[in-house]
């Protein structure tokens, strides 16, 4: 994608995937500014990355197929497989650079067709509203139990400030 990447990765531990992507967006920004000749020009990216626990099988392939069919549907590519920097394409064509781990879940046979088949709104929904707040991806029990494990409670609280309360009308003066 032109402005942002996605990444599915499972770690180890807690503190691995911290350290990775700090070491990944440090080394990726300054090896930009180096080759476009930028250095001390401001930070590449907008903001810190985005990390969603994501609830098991189902969920975790939903997640990929969004991730995989990202560059079609934005219109940049006529099939998912045809985006030169996606996993897609690698995973079909057996391209070597970047090494590509397997899925933990065994993909479907008609992973390709699948991918390149839209995918329902509310499953993008749900997905885009999870990454946009940081929050748990999966059935609504398992959200609230990873909500509370992992301390996540300001990424499910309402944003903004709460709504007035109507007047009481019995307080009320004509």
């Amino acid at each position: 994608m032109p402005n942002h990447w996605h990444l599915v990765l499972q770690p180890e531990n807690g503190q691995q995937l911290s350290r990775f992507m700090h070491w990944l967006t440090m080394t990726h920004t300054q090896r930009f500014h180096c080759w476009h000749q930028t250095t001390g020009t401001g930070p590449l990216y907008q903001g810190r990355y985005k990390a969603i626990p994501v609830q098991g099988n189902d969920h975790l392939l939903r997640v990929v197929r969004y991730v995989e069919r990202n560059a079609l549907k934005a219109g940049l590519a006529l099939t998912a497989e045809d985006w030169k920097w996606g996993s897609l394409r690698q995973r079909q064509d057996g391209v070597d650079a970047p090494p590509l781990a397997e899925c933990p879940v065994r993909l479907p046979d008609d992973w390709v067709t699948l991918v390149n088949t839209p995918m329902d709104l509310d499953e993008v929904r749900a997905i885009r509203k999870a990454i946009r707040r940081g929050a748990p991806y999966g059935e609504e029990d398992w959200v609230l139990h990873a909500v509370e494990t992992l301390g996540l409670e300001s990424a499910v609280r309402p944003r903004g400030r709460p709504r007035k309360k109507a007047p009481d009308p019995f307080f009320q003066f004509s």
